[in-house]
């Protein structure tokens, strides 16, 4: 009987091509990572991405302000005001 494991089989590889940390005075860290990664239909582009605010220890992902960014953007490039505004 072979011993319980677990194998990742045909993971893709990721190669980081922006990391940033930034620590203020105040002990704020603003983390920004981009990878490129093979394409995929999860990521058709090839990139993926973590972005984070983590105030004095308290884990604040930048979701909300992303999210709007993200909106206002295909909301300009597709020159339609059927997405919704965040």
């Amino acid at each position: 009987m072979a011993p319980d494991a677990v194998y990742w089989v045909g993971m893709p590889r990721a190669a980081a091509i922006r990391q940033e940390k930034v620590i203020d005075e105040d002990g704020n860290i603003l983390e920004v990572v981009i990878w490129r990664v093979p394409a995929t239909s999860r990521s058709p582009v090839g990139v993926r991405y973590r972005l984070a605010f983590i105030r004095k220890g308290e884990a604040r992902p930048v979701v909300d302000q992303l999210l709007a960014d993200f909106i206002e953007d295909v909301r300009r490039m597709t020159g339609e005001e059927r997405w919704p505004r965040r």
